[in-house]
């Protein structure tokens, strides 16, 4: 244990000798004083790991000192020890930022345990999650062995995110790197599932789990029965594992009805996933449909400037006669106005569509940026940002306000990303698509055995440029790089967050169904 200096303040402090001569006993350094003046004092010295303080003194009072010591120390933990269980006093040094209470009187056993818990519980809570996750290691390894349906690869996913933000609160190096390997091994066994059964989802020779284009029809259409409306938020390129990470910040405000994962659609893109979600179709149906609403890769123009006009047809294609509006935000500016009017599109509209680009630019703004990739350097500093923006965005607001009402409220995405760090050589000319995770155009110069390869598009339902025009995917980390230039654009992309290829952060995501807990 490392060395843990105590400052303990209460007028009463001879009679606590006994914990005193108890915490010493067990390697603490306590320094006692009897006033809220003398604690500041000690304070002042340094080197004080946690503060005992007395509410009841005479002088400076316990909440007048907690006060002073939250100004000069905000991060100092501070254990607040009563005889006085009134309600306001509670609510007042809950409100001063009290780590935790005390009621006196109070035994040796607990203030040990308390100190445990603010001194130790970061070296306690790693290494009880890398003993758990050694215990879990071989049955992991198991089920990768043994995971044959799409469902047995969300439940496997699930297991491996709880993993992912158990052990990223560890300090255990050796253990970072033993789960990393295990989910790209992971990873690398999905592609060949995936691979190995995705043509046939489409084609239905085989059962297809619930997938970017029959979402919405499977699990929001059902929802538009109801009576209460439904706000359907879409935050582009978002992951599982960060949805979990803000799950606790919404769940202040609103209550998992369903956590649900569904598969995106290849390429795990904007242009294909978010388009085939709305419109309930996949793209090269999209295009012969509604060739009005689909614009391909080589043509000018945003591709996914029509999602409320297909979603409209999906809507009327089930017979879903409803009044909606599509909002996409793409700045806190018209995030605010968005939640501002809230009330008027809620009483006005059946359903809502709100999309948040946020991180879709911060996974671009990452890869040219320096600043940005030292600020998401990794996946645990990616979610931190990722909650940091949830917590100061307007999204918070809406969340906020929307508990209070009677909704439907659904968190969900397009496609998530992942972070790629293995170059993959290939060839081609000018007009080949300029994605890092898959390429489609003539030309094509590639190792078949190093790539998921597409033939026919129409075999995947996308759009056929050219007559030989065949799609090839990268799987797990990958991400493709030309011979020219290769070392600079190598170590460009190294460690960048990117999408449009096979892998579990990619392609299963979240479909979540929250409701107010009014």
């Amino acid at each position: 244990m490392e060395h843990i200096n105590i400052l303990w303040a209460d007028d009463e402090i001879d009679l606590l000798k006994p914990h005193i001569l108890f915490l010493e006993e067990k390697g603490y350094s306590v320094i006692t004083v009897t006033n809220g003046n003398d604690a500041l004092d000690e304070l002042a010295k340094g080197n004080i790991d946690i503060v005992f303080l007395d509410e009841s003194m005479p002088g400076l009072t316990g909440l007048d000192t907690l006060n002073e010591i939250k100004k000069r120390s905000p991060q100092l933990p501070v254990i607040m020890i009563t005889k006085n269980e009134e309600e306001n006093i509670m609510d007042r040094a809950i409100g001063g930022k009290i780590s935790d209470y005390l009621i006196k009187p109070v035994n040796p056993k607990q203030i040990l345990s308390t100190l445990k818990k603010y001194t130790e519980g970061r070296r306690l809570v790693s290494e009880k999650s890398s003993t758990s996750y050694q215990q879990q290691f071989r049955e992991i390894g198991m089920d990768l062995n043994t995971t044959r349906t799409a469902y047995d690869w969300v439940e496997l996913y699930r297991k491996l995110v709880y993993w992912d933000l158990e052990l990223s609160a560890t300090e255990n190096d050796d253990m970072h790197e033993i789960f990393a390997s295990q989910k790209l091994e992971a990873n690398r066994l999905f592609c060949r599932f995936y691979e190995n059964n995705y043509i046939e989802w489409l084609n239905g020779t085989k059962t297809k789990p619930p997938m970017s284009h029959t979402v919405l029809h499977d699990k929001l259409f059902p929802l538009l029965q109801e009576d209460r409306p439904t706000v359907f938020i879409v935050i582009d390129n978002f992951r599982y594992d960060q949805w979990k990470f803000i799950q606790p910040a919404i769940e202040q405000y609103l209550h998992v009805d369903a956590d649900d994962i569904f598969f995106s659609i290849l390429p795990a893109t904007t242009q294909f996933a978010r388009n085939a979600m709305f419109a309930g179709l996949m793209p090269s149906e999209i295009e012969r449909k509604y060739p009005q609403y689909w614009v391909n890769e080589d043509q000018e123009g945003f591709k996914n400037q029509f999602e409320a006009e297909l979603l409209g047809e999906n809507l009327r294609r089930h017979g879903i006669n409803i009044r909606y509006k599509y909002n996409k935000i793409l700045n806190a500016q018209f995030g605010k106005k968005v939640c501002d009017s809230l009330p008027q599109l809620i009483a006005q509209n059946k359903l809502n569509i709100i999309i948040y680009n946020f991180i879709d630019m911060l996974s671009h703004a990452r890869t040219d940026s320096n600043i940005i990739r030292e600020l998401a350097s990794n996946e645990r500093a990616y979610r931190s940002v990722t909650l940091s923006w949830v917590e100061h965005s307007p999204l918070i607001d809406m969340v906020r306000y929307l508990s209070e009402r009677d909704v439907n409220v659904i968190i969900t995405t397009d496609h998530g990303s992942v972070r790629i760090d293995n170059p993959v050589r290939i060839k081609g000319d000018k007009d080949i698509s300029v994605n890092l995770r898959y390429k489609q155009g003539r030309l094509l110069g590639y190792d078949p055995k190093q790539v998921f390869e597409v033939r026919e598009p129409k075999n995947i339902f996308l759009p056929k440029r050219y007559i030989t025009s065949p799609y090839i995917f990268a799987r797990a980390n990958d991400y493709f790089v030309y011979p020219n230039n290769y070392n600079q654009f190598v170590q460009y992309y190294m460690n960048t967050f990117q999408h449009g290829g096979i892998s579990l952060e990619e392609l299963l995501i979240p479909f979540i169904i929250l409701r107010g807990r009014k």
